[in-house]
């Protein structure tokens, strides 16, 4: 069901809003990844705030579906999300990063309510996914699944195993999405390791697979009403998004991967031009995937 253009322009909205806590937080910790928060925070905004079955206020409701971030260095926008939704204040956005805050650089499950796994080291996510999805079909449950990946977390042989059992059992209550930014910390993923055929490689391995533009909101709630009408097949989103999106002069720039702002002038003074530039974000972009 598409959405109405009312709930569409609220969604963007929201996105902008979760771009500029982004901002606001990583300017206060002075530290921090920019690039991969930032051009997640449509994705976030669609599961947080029409995706996923979830109650803030009873964050441990047995029946909500599962958000597991295997990459974890982008956890930023995961709080900006959850704090919008009113998981926690979001004044305590501010306390990202520093000493006895549950905002922690990585995230960690026990700190914060909400927050399925603990992550940092890359290639673990899919398998913890794999494993809750496969336990709630052995329970008859309806929960789904939902495991949110880097491009360059693909390098990681401990994915291709999850992929390879994933796709033998069917686990059609997971769905999985990569973040096809194209950069990882030592630059970009085709020149660290080559991904591409990409699609292919999940196809393979009995994966349905959907490539989408990751910076249209409505596009990517399409892909994932898609792949909730798969049958006994896991769904593989990959989703083309802008590294650094709605700050232009770091787009596409994988310096930015895990630097924070503050590069050559004063933290505060370039989170301020980085605010103006996302007030000024036009709407969405052509979906050249769909």
């Amino acid at each position: 069901m598409s959405l109405t253009e009312q709930e569409r322009i609220s969604l963007e909205a929201k996105a902008k809003a979760i771009r500029e806590t982004i901002i606001t937080m990583l300017v206060e910790a002075k530290s921090g990844h920019t690039a991969g928060p930032l051009d997640m925070a449509d994705i976030f905004t669609a599961f947080y705030f029409h995706i996923l079955k979830h109650d803030p206020q009873n964050p441990e409701w047995e029946e909500r579906d599962r958000l597991i971030l295997s990459n974890g260095h982008i956890v930023p926008v995961r709080y900006a999300a959850m704090a919008h939704a009113g998981y926690f204040p979001l004044e305590e956005t501010k306390t990202l990063r520093k000493f006895g805050s549950r905002l922690q650089g990585h995230p960690e499950r026990t700190r914060l309510l909400g927050m399925e796994t603990t992550s940092g080291p890359l290639g673990s996510g899919l398998s913890q996914a794999a494993g809750m999805a496969y336990a709630f079909r052995m329970d008859t449950k309806k929960n789904r699944v939902f495991c949110l990946m880097g491009d360059g977390e693909q390098n990681e042989g401990n994915v291709w195993e999850a992929v390879m059992w994933a796709g033998k059992q069917k686990l059609s209550n997971l769905t999985a999405v990569i973040d096809r930014n194209n950069i990882q910390i030592d630059g970009m993923t085709e020149d660290v390791m080559p991904l591409e055929p990409l699609a292919d490689k999940y196809r393979a391995f009995n994966w349905h697979v959907i490539e989408v533009n990751g910076n249209d909101v409505e596009a990517f709630i399409a892909a994932v009403e898609e792949a909730k009408a798969i049958f006994e097949k896991p769904t593989m989103i990959i989703a083309h998004t802008i590294a650094g999106k709605g700050v232009p002069e770091i787009e596409f720039d994988y310096h930015w991967h895990g630097g924070a702002p503050g590069k050559g002038v004063p933290n505060a003074e370039q989170g301020k031009k980085f605010l103006q530039e996302i007030r000024s974000m036009k709407g969405k972009l052509p979906n050249e995937y769909a």
